[in-house]
């Protein structure tokens, strides 16, 4: 039986710097993908534990079949004593989804939606499917109507009001020659109230882990990591203060229980997913007709390094395929820390996690 958990990040009133390819830091994205969530938390794993039980927790991860599988990090709301999930829109149709003239009329309305609420989710991919109801709400929604039905009920329309993102100013000195330098880097803010001296949280981000069997010593390995992770913060401007978090170690909750164990022909990204298997991908890419995808580079520095790791091309959450990809962890140690002779790295290899979680869907049928 898998064992599934719920691990909420509680940031309280630390604000946090995303970045991502191809953006500069005046810009942070809402939250962290599954690659970037890996390789901090494995890096916390290096600095907590000793040498031979890093290197047991890190092959659980590069055995054929993982150990553990993990989302990426999504936005979570607490509104009206309940929390919100919400998951990213499978790019797929859900089932009845209408087709015809009338398209245009709630089309940019529902392409706008790039995160669902799990009720809306699970109602769309997993249950009946898309509505007449949902439709007409789309089209006031498009024509700047509000109404209180379901989708805006569960929170459908209100993604942007989980979190702020603003912009701080900053000045960076040359340590040669002591010349400064102006410029912004952006944060993302979530939600927080402050009572008395406690600070709590009313939003942040939230992932899904699957341990395919039950172990706790690897269970109370990656939590403790997580923590120490929360402490020292995750992204960028820690320096700063920034990227601060508490850890919620949850079991799933009943209703997400009926999402994960839900049986269906389809299977939607939820995490980052590589693999170099050409004869597997083929068959993802190729000869399912069904599957639906987009890709992303993925880069970035080493942190004790002004060296970028190398390059991958990974699909993102979302795609949808026949069938759940696997994936695995790809070695992207630079070429100048590679020994020319040995062709393995000089140090120790640089990974970046293309292991992917998917969840079961129903889709509308061509």
């Amino acid at each position: 039986m898998n064992n599934w958990r719920l691990v909420k990040l509680n940031f309280g009133n630390s604000p946090a710097h995303f970045g991502e390819l191809g953006i500069g830091m005046e810009e942070t994205s809402d939250r962290v993908r599954s690659d970037t969530l890996f390789s901090a938390w494995i890096s916390a794993c290096a600095r907590l534990f000793k040498k031979d039980d890093f290197e047991k927790v890190l092959q659980r991860f590069l055995n054929p079949q993982p150990s553990v599988t993990m989302s990426s990090t999504f936005v979570y709301r607490h509104h009206n004593d309940r929390d919100i999930y919400y998951l990213p829109r499978p790019l797929k149709f859900p089932a009845n989804y209408p087709a015809g003239d009338g398209d245009l009329e709630f089309f940019k309305a529902y392409k706008k939606i790039n995160y669902l609420p799990l009720e809306v989710w699970h109602k769309w991919y997993q249950g009946e499917g898309f509505t007449s109801e949902d439709r007409q709400e789309l089209i006031k929604e498009s024509n700047k109507k509000k109404s209180e039905c379901f989708l805006r009920e569960q929170g459908t329309f209100s993604y942007k009001e989980a979190f702020k993102i603003g912009q701080e100013p900053k000045i960076a000195v040359d340590r040669v020659t002591r010349a400064t330098n102006f410029y912004h880097t952006g944060f993302v803010q979530f939600q927080w109230e402050q009572n008395g001296n406690d600070i709590k949280s009313l939003s942040g981000l939230y992932f899904l882990l699957n341990f395919s069997q039950k172990d706790e010593t690897l269970e109370n390995q990656l939590y403790a990591a997580l923590q120490l992770l929360g402490e020292e913060g995750i992204g960028g401007e820690r320096s700063s203060g920034a990227g601060h978090f508490e850890v919620e170690w949850l079991s799933l909750p009943e209703f997400w229980q009926k999402v994960v164990d839900f049986k269906a022909s389809h299977y939607s990204l939820m995490s980052l997913f590589w693999d170099d298997d050409l004869s597997a991908l083929k068959h993802l890419i190729t000869e399912d007709k069904d599957a639906c995808y987009e890709t992303i580079e993925r880069g970035g520095w080493i942190s004790w390094q002004q060296l970028r790791r190398q390059m991958l091309r990974m699909f993102v959450e979302g795609s949808v395929f026949s069938s759940p990809p696997l994936g695995k962890i790809a070695d992207v140690t630079p070429h100048q820390l590679i020994d020319k002779q040995t062709k393995k790295p000089k140090n120790h290899p640089i990974y970046r996690s293309g292991i992917s979680l998917s969840l079961p869907i129903k889709v509308k049928s061509e």
